[in-house]
């Protein structure tokens, strides 16, 4: 392993507290990703128990800007390109509330759904799409065959990054699987990252950061095989993955999924230089953040931010933001009234921007900037500043916007991309 992306320490990201919780601790926990110079594999190494990070989770699909029709097309695409008839059997692992199993529900296909926050699992199940409230693995997945047959399709979106022991979940999908079931997963992707500078989806949730390389190398150790993959513009950029049981599997590998193997192998996405440029550009970012706020604070101006998410968490610690916010303002109302994890900055609602007029606002949530700068142009017409510290350091005001960065975009891509 080799250390390649020393990202600072943080709170568990998503911790947000009550003012009567303002007196416990809140322990930093490492963030560092190393990279394995066997099979290429970016990964967290140190794990936090995922009781803590799940059994109480908050998140739900439902509230994340449009999600929920994104996986409305998502069950549509799959049930056309795959050909699954009415009652086949729909498995998916990090259900949450079911926003996705209800879409397959929806369509004539039985549901279960597996997942251990279990007040969410409860509420799925209360809303008519039965969830499990555990973690999965080999032993659930016995169970679940048992009980319910053999699954056509296995969902994992959004959790296949979240699990330690890929190895026992796999050897799980693939007994549960039938012999031409198909596994749906949909994660993050690095190049997306990289690109896009997505650096802050790196949190305690996630332990591992995925590239189609190594796992390709994974599955086929573990009898499975991946046949085609999707680029969707999900959280800054994801990959839709699919993948057969290779012993029975009949679908062809796609020229889509040998196209993207190709570029990783030219971009070496699975050598240590890749992620040092990365680095470098995420470290440019945050010098040119920080100058401009720093001589707004001795100027005597009162900083704010926007976006109070588990993401948001890793910004400010990276950035080392989180003494220089006062307040936190965020349109979520399970977020208001609530302080950030360690820092503990108060979370208000949005409207509080023309009460309070902050000099300026940090848009922690940057990845929806536009819809933020959209909804609160009265912010900005009373004098306000909005900065955007990713992808470029960026700062909006009186409807013009001032870059740090020239040729923005194409510095994204160029920076952090190694050699050939």
């Amino acid at each position: 392993m080799e250390l390649v992306l020393p990202i600072r320490p943080s709170p568990i990201g998503d911790a947000f507290v009550s003012e009567a919780r303002l007196g416990e601790g809140q322990p930093l926990f490492a963030l560092d990703c190393y990279l394995c110079l066997d099979c290429g594999h970016l990964q967290n190494l140190d794990i936090v128990d995922p009781d803590i990070l799940f059994r109480d989770y908050t998140y739900r699909t439902s509230v994340s800007l449009g999600l929920v029709e994104h996986f409305r097309n998502y069950a549509a695409e799959c049930v056309a390109d795959l050909e699954l008839t009415r009652d086949k059997l729909v498995v998916e692992i990090g259900s949450n509330d079911g926003s996705l199993l209800k879409a397959f529900k929806n369509l004539g296909l039985r549901v279960v759904g597996v997942d251990p926050a279990r007040s969410i699992a409860a509420a799925a199940s209360a809303e008519g799409v039965s969830t499990m409230p555990e973690f999965f693995s080999s032993l659930l997945a016995a169970k679940i065959r048992a009980d319910h047959g053999e699954a056509a399709l296995f969902c994992a979106n959004n959790v296949f990054a979240h699990i330690d022991d890929l190895s026992d979940v796999v050897a799980g999908i693939r007994d549960l699987l039938a012999p031409d079931g198909v596994f749906v997963f949909e994660v993050s992707y690095i190049v997306d990252m990289i690109d896009n500078m997505v650096f802050d989806t790196i949190y305690h949730e996630h332990v591992s950061h995925h590239a189609l390389l190594p796992l390709e190398r994974f599955f086929n150790r573990h009898e499975m095989a991946l046949f085609d993959v999707k680029r969707t513009s999900n959280k800054g950029g994801s990959i839709r993955g699919f993948a057969q049981l290779s012993t029975t599997g009949k679908r062809q590998r796609s020229e889509r999924l040998l196209q993207m193997l190709a570029v990783e192998r030219r971009r070496s996405i699975t050598a240590p230089r890749i992620y040092q440029d990365w680095f470098g550009a995420i470290e440019k970012r945050k010098r040119e953040t920080l100058a401009y706020l720093d001589e707004a604070i001795a100027a005597g101006k009162t900083i704010a931010g926007y976006g109070a998410s588990t993401t948001t968490t890793t910004l400010l610690y990276h950035f080392e933001l989180e003494g220089r916010i006062k307040f936190i303002v965020d349109d979520n109302p399970l977020k208001q009234g609530m302080f950030s994890p360690g820092a503990h900055i108060p979370v208000l609602p949005s409207s509080d921007l023309t009460a309070r007029r902050p000099d300026i606002v940090v848009i922690l949530a940057w990845i929806y900037a536009e819809p933020i700068i959209r909804r609160n142009s009265a912010y900005i017409e009373m004098g306000g500043e909005f900065v955007t510290p990713l992808p470029d350091m960026k700062v909006i005001k009186g409807g013009a916007i001032a870059s740090s960065s020239a040729g923005s975009s194409a510095l994204s891509r160029q920076d952090a991309r190694a050699p050939g």
